[in-house]
């Protein structure tokens, strides 16, 4: 079996994830992890792969089909997926909802000048959570939309309250409103707010000379984020934080309430999740449309896609004939 050849730009949660997920699917292969911390203070889980400066990258473009992006949202996937799109056919896992029809035109422009493919907001919310919004939408048209996520860490939502200056960690937890999943589930379609439906916790441990009065406002206004939200900021030591919050879970449910006929039939669609690990989760995620990039970018095709354009086969290592049986 030819090996898909997998590199990994940042060696994070995701992207030890990633290279979990790896070693779990027989058609990959690691080929190196590219960080932009000396690469000999990273120690691998995988035996005879390197780590490399990022800025080697460039000088290894026809040994690796498939590029894996495991930055954060707010700051390093905006520059790192354009770039990177160029060289290489890339996935990424960009979860700034508001910024993805921009972050698409860059990754667009990027990966149809370098003739590569780039996946782009793969993961499980956006992604996964993204194929049950549209399953629901066209089966039951006449309807209403939910999603909601949590109780857990975010962590594209924890690295934008790391960027902030004075922090020196952060965990933040989103918290579904119980009251406003009964009312989704009702049938009733009722109207929410993104205020209505969510709250954000966060948990932050502040340099001693930080402005913690500063630091507060400028997660509660931070757009795209949490400016949208009722927001709690709790500041606590790293002893805490690392007693407290050392884990990752997550989760969450899409909801989809509508009415067939002349309205009398009501139907509700719940796709939920449960996570004991979000970021190896996400890593397996982007490992099965990496699959599907590597098989795009076989027949030709170029410029950057969603979960929207790839056909689900093309992201299982299983054949045609073998999901007919037992799986339709």
């Amino acid at each position: 079996m030819k090996k898909i050849r997998i590199g990994i730009v940042g060696y994070g949660n995701i992207g030890r994830g990633v290279e979990n997920a790896i070693k779990q699917n027989e058609d990959m292969q690691l080929v190196g992890v590219f960080t932009r911390r000396n690469p000999e203070s990273i120690t691998l889980q995988t035996e005879n792969v390197k780590v490399y400066s990022v800025d080697e990258a460039s000088n290894m473009v026809n040994e690796i089909d498939v590029m894996v992006l495991c930055g954060g949202s707010a700051t390093d996937l905006p520059v790192q997926s354009p770039h990177f799109a160029k060289m290489f056919n890339i996935v990424d896992s960009y979860d700034n909802h508001s910024q993805i029809p921009k972050h698409f035109q860059a990754v667009d422009n990027a990966a149809k000048e370098g003739g590569k493919v780039a996946v782009i907001s793969t993961g499980w919310d956006p992604g996964l959570f993204s194929l049950n919004r549209l399953f629901g939408n066209v089966f039951l048209p006449n309807g209403s939309d939910y999603t909601f996520w949590g109780k857990g860490v975010s962590q594209g939502h924890s690295d934008a309250v790391r960027r902030i200056k004075g922090v020196l960690d952060a965990k933040q937890y989103t918290i579904p409103c119980e009251d406003a999943v009964e009312a989704a589930c009702s049938g009733k379609n009722p109207t929410l707010t993104t205020r209505e439906k969510h709250i954000r916790e966060c948990f932050v441990v502040a340099a001693p000379d930080a402005d913690k009065s500063r630091i507060e406002s400028e997660i509660k206004n931070m757009p795209g984020y949490f400016a949208d939200y009722n927001t709690i900021v709790h500041f606590i030591s790293q002893e805490e934080l690392d007693r407290d919050h050392s884990k990752l879970p997550h989760g969450g449910f899409v909801i989809r309430s509508g009415q067939t006929g002349n309205g009398e039939n009501k139907h509700v669609i719940k796709y939920s999740l449960q996570l004991d690990s979000n970021p190896e989760f996400t890593g397996n995620v982007l490992i099965a449309y990496a699959r599907a990039a590597y098989r795009m970018a076989a027949r030709g095709d170029i410029g950057c896609k969603t979960v929207f354009d790839i056909a689900l086969i093309d992201l299982s290592i299983i054949s045609s004939e073998e999901l007919i049986k037992n799986f339709l």
